[in-house]
This record gives C-alpha cells, sequence and structure tokens, in this order.
C-alpha cells in the first residue's frame, strides 16, 4: 500500500533544531497538537513535517501510539516514501556494500543509517531477510518487495517480522516466505569461514554481522589457544576461532538449538574435533568451569542486550559486571579477554569501566589492545548517537 501524502505535521517553536541538525525522529511533545492534532493522525500515514512558521521540513510517516511519533524518510517536502524512493535507498545502500565487500554476505540496509528508519535487511547471497520493524515499514511491505525485486532480483524474500520493536508499534510478529520457497539454513561466509544460518527460527535476521571485523580481529590472535565462547549463538566466534587455529573451542549458549547449529558449522568446515559445546546459563557455567579447574587462552562475551530502557542501566551494569568478573577468573595468567555489549544505552567508557572493575576484583593488570564497533554494513547516523550501539574491548589480562 503506498502512502499519501494529506496530512501536515506542525512542530512547536524551535522544536525543529534536532531535525536541522540531521537527526529523523521527532517526539510527541515536539509536535504542536493544537494545530496539528497528532492522535487524529493515521497510524503509518506519511505528513509534510512543518516548522512552527509553516515552512516544510521534509516528508515522515507518523504513530501517535509509539514512543517515536514520526520518523523523517526525505528532507525534499514532495518526495514519498514509495517503490521508486526505496529503489533509490537500496541501490545507494548497495553501492556502499559492493564497496566494501568482496562477496554478497552482509547487512543491506541499516535502518536510520541508510536513511530507511524502521526497515533492515540482511543478505544472504540470493536470500534477503527483511524486517519491517514500524507500522510507517509495515503499510510499504509489498513496495520493498518490489523494490528488491527490482534493485537485486534475489531468488527468497523472507520478512523476518518477529523483533521486540513491533510490539512497542503495536504490531504482530510473525515470519513469512514472501518471494520463493526456503525450508531450512542457507549457507553464508564470513571472514573465509562457511556458516549454515537459521534465518527463519534463529535470532533476530539469523546471523550478527555487527561483529564481522571484531571476530576479523580476534582470529589473528587465537592460533594454539584454548578459547571459550560465551553467549556463542551459532558459533560465529567460536568456529572462526577454530578456522584460525585455536587448539581447542568451547561455546556456551542457553539455546541447545543454536548449539545444534554450533556443531553443524564445525562440521562444515571440518573441525567438529576442535569444538565442543555446552548447554546452560552462562553465569552457571562460568562458575562451573571454575570449580572444575578449568583456564582458557581466550575468553569470548558476546552477550544479548542486557539494558533495554534507561531504566535498566544499574541493573543491566551490574550483570556486565558479574560476567566479566567470573570470565577473568577462568583467565591463565596471560590471557586475552573480548568483552562485548550491544546494549545502547551502555556508554563505551561504562563498558571500559566494567573491564577495569573486573580486573581489579582478579588484582590483575589489563591492557586495552583493541577497540571495537559494529561493522561498516551498520553505518551509524551521525546525528542520531542511538545508531552507534555496539562496543568491544580486546583487553590482556595478566599478572606481576
Amino acid at each position: 500500500m503506498t502512502n499519501n501524502v494529506t496530512q501536515n505535521l506542525r512542530l512547536k517553536k524551535n522544536a525543529d533544531r534536532r531535525l536541522k541538525a540531521g537527526h529523523l525522529w521527532l517526539y510527541s511533545n515536539e509536535i504542536d497538537i493544537e494545530a496539528t492534532p497528532l492522535k487524529g493522525m493515521e497510524p503509518g500515514a506519511q505528513v509534510i513535517v512543518e516548522a512552527a512558521n509553516g515552512k516544510a521540513m521534509g516528508v515522515a510517516y507518523v504513530n501517535p501510539n509509539s514512543l517515536i511519533s514520526a520518523r523523517v524518510v526525505s528532507r525534499d517536502p514532495s518526495m514519498r516514501l514509495d517503490r521508486s524512493l526505496l529503489v533509490h535507498r537500496f541501490n545507494q545502500a548497495l553501492a556502499l556494500r559492493e564497496r566494501l565487500y568482496a562477496k554478497p554476505f552482509y547487512r543491506l540496509v541499516h535502518g536510520e543509517g541508510d536513511l530507511l528508519p524502521g526497515l533492515v535487511i540482511d543478505r544472504f547471497d540470493d536470500v534477503l531477510v527483511v524486517q519491517l520493524n514500524t507500522l510507517g515499514m509495515e503499510r510499504l511491505g509489498e513496495e520493498v518487495v518490489a523494490a528488491l525485486d527490482k534493485v537485486l532480483s534475489p531468488r527468497v524474500i523472507v520478512f523476518k517480522n518477529d523483533s521486540s520493536g513491533r510490539r512497542q508499534e503495536q504490531l504482530e510478529r510473525q515470519v513469512e516466505v514472501v518471494k520463493g520457497e526456503l525450508s531450512g539454513p542457507v549457507l553464508m561466509e564470513e571472514n573465509g569461514v562457511r556458516f549454515s544460518v537459521p534465518v527463519l527460527d534463529g535470532q533476530k535476521t539469523g546471523w550478527f554481522y555487527d561483529h564481522r571485523a571484531n571476530r576479523a580481529w580476534l582470529n589473528g590472535l587465537v592460533a594454539g589457544k584454548r578459547v571459550l565462547d560465551v553467549f556463542s549463538y551459532v558459533g560465529g566466534w567460536g568456529v572462526q576461532a577454530a578456522a584460525n587455529g585455536a587448539s581447542e573451542v568451547l561455546c556456551i549458549d542457553s539455546s541447545a538449538q543454536a548449539l545444534e547449529h554450533v556443531a553443524e558449522n564445525a562440521a562444515l568446515n571440518g573441525l567438529q574435533e576442535q569444538v565442543a559445546v555446552g548447554e546452560g546459563d552462562a553465569f552457571e557455567a562460568l562458575a562451573a568451569l571454575k570449580a572444575d579447574g578449568e583456564q582458557f587462552d581466550v575468553i569470548v562475551l558476546d552477550p544479548p542486550a542486557f539494558i533495554r530502557k534507561r531504566k535498566d542501566i544499574p541493573n543491566g551494569e551490574r550483570a556486565y559486571a558479574k560476567l566479566n568478573r567470573e570470565a577473568m577468573r577462568l583467565l591463565g595468567r596471560d590471557g586475552l579477554l573480548l568483552s562485548a555489549s550491544c546494549s545502547m544505552h551502555l556508554a563505551p567508557e561504562r563498558l571500559m569501566e566494567v573491564v577495569r572493575g573486573a580486573v581489579r576484583h582478579q588484582d590483575r593488570h589489563g591492557q586495552v589492545v583493541f577497540q571495537g564497533h559494529q561493522g561498516s554494513d551498520h553505518p551509524v547516523h551521525p546525528a542520531i548517537p542511538e545508531t552507534a550501539y555496539l562496543k568491544a574491548f580486546g583487553v590482556r589480562v595478566f599478572r606481576d
């Protein structure tokens, strides 16, 4: 369904500052609801955004029921978010990825970072996995498929609409193959290692491309080492470590299904002898490994977001601190810790403080030798700090 712009959305006086600075989001308290009653607008409809003086500033889609009431899709008031603009944006996004990567495995569209708020698309060669995370994008589902056909002619398009963000937009959660046929995992490659990815029933789109560069860094330091991969999911870190010469890898995850994929991915690369799996809660598993006297040269901590909202920050920081402390107890005399966080609300300096505290708790020394972030196929919008969410520190942990 193409959205036709039939209404204007007027901002309060001086509420256009963030928009002028490049931001794409508008909150309800920035809107002049007397001039343009927000609650009377059709959820998902496109509107022309006006400054308080009536000057048109761009086009957005609205959702009066969402925390973010409007998301700007173009600075040109004459534009509309339709098949034509989607084709243009997809071509812009594709040009960047083809400049960055030799093979067709990457995040093709990263929401606001690619000027398409609410839309995420991961590419697995001729299979595209799409997340329509907002009502405005949900209404454009058919146009998204048509535009992707125009730009890439994929064999399969999957709508993986089961994200938590859809609940905030009051949307149903569902997974649907909207083009072609797909009944199981798809094959992809990252850093020269092959993986079978569960795009239909896995986490998010089935894979986390955002850590690609961070994994590449760690891959150069694992030869001959014993590696522990905590929150392993399908083995992105652990299987790559084994492929790059790690002597032993233990992947820990609470999901038996994810660990089945770890084993499959190890076998896919002929690494089944080096890779073992362990099912269980991460904190309990770390404690059990310590009780058994286990020790590792390299430990990867890549947990899910412990902080989803600002109110979660205190408890989340305590969880990160405990996790890092428990992991460091398992490092040898001169070990390497890769500590990551995908919590948008955890600032990099706070994760650094978590690492510092964990090092001192063990009465050891720490050297931060690597600072990583999300990959280039997850571009950061310079006006939207929230789009820079991923942090990763490589820390040498050693004794006198």
